[in-house]
């Protein structure tokens, strides 16, 4: 069974559930779409794909008003699995809705900070960096760290040509999120940085990689869509 959701395939079974547990029975797709108020043959396919992953059985019953043969109708039910996977997504769910409301807090402080500077906001990160966070928040926090301390060297074409290709981190055929463990190691090169800062970041490098590593592909992504905005903000 490959179980592996999107946080949207995650949200759909979780209100299937809700409606198979209201309704104590095997559900009907076009149920599944009116009652989430989207369109028959997107529930359809989303059920039949959650089938795939062995989260939901499929059971074809025959219509008792209907006299004579006729075609069976298919309706739905969870497995077991269902049950289970969801008792475990649920705590990654808080996780991440933990995880956009840094990630809300870091933009704004980004967006306030442009006339009086970051101090604060690097100051409060590394003060923090031990703490035993999620590795979403963790990654993102320390990639925010990478970019400030980026923007704070003097510039230079090398440097305005670097931040323009995070712009476009995490899109296809440009760098990846792996390129900022390599902007951590330059910046502590570098004598015009902070340097306790920049020794800082040099401890956390490793443990960047390793949870970057871990990360899943669409945790991934919205660390580079992440990225791609702080840089926007602080560039504009």
């Amino acid at each position: 069974m490959n179980a592996k959701l999107t946080y949207r395939q995650q949200d759909f079974l979780s209100q299937f559930l809700d409606i198979y547990r209201g309704m104590d029975q095997p559900v009907h797709y076009s149920t599944v779409a009116e009652r989430l108020g989207i369109g028959k043959v997107t529930a359809y396919e989303m059920l039949r794909l959650l089938e795939e992953r062995g989260l939901i059985r499929a059971e074809y019953q025959s219509n008792p008003k209907q006299r004579g043969p006729g075609r069976s109708a298919v309706h739905f039910l969870p497995t077991p699995e269902a049950h289970q996977l969801m008792g475990v997504l649920s705590g990654e769910s808080t996780d991440f809705k933990n995880w956009l409301i840094v990630k809300e807090q870091i933009l704004q402080q980004l967006r306030d900070g442009r006339a009086g500077g970051y101090d604060d906001l690097l100051s409060n990160i590394f003060a923090r960096i031990n703490e035993r966070r999620s590795p979403l928040i963790f990654v993102t926090e320390l990639t925010t760290a990478v970019i400030l301390m980026l923007t704070n060297v003097q510039e230079t074409p090398e440097i305005r040509a670097l931040l323009q290709r995070l712009e476009q981190i995490g899109l296809p055929q440009k760098v990846s999120l792996s390129v900022l463990s390599g902007i951590a190691l330059l910046l502590s090169a570098l004598e015009r940085t902070n340097q306790h800062y920049s020794k800082l970041i040099l401890t956390h490098v490793n443990r960047f990689e390793d949870t970057l590593s871990e990360l899943s592909e669409e945790s991934r992504q919205y660390v580079s869509e992440f990225t791609r905005e702080a840089v926007h903000i602080l560039s504009s």
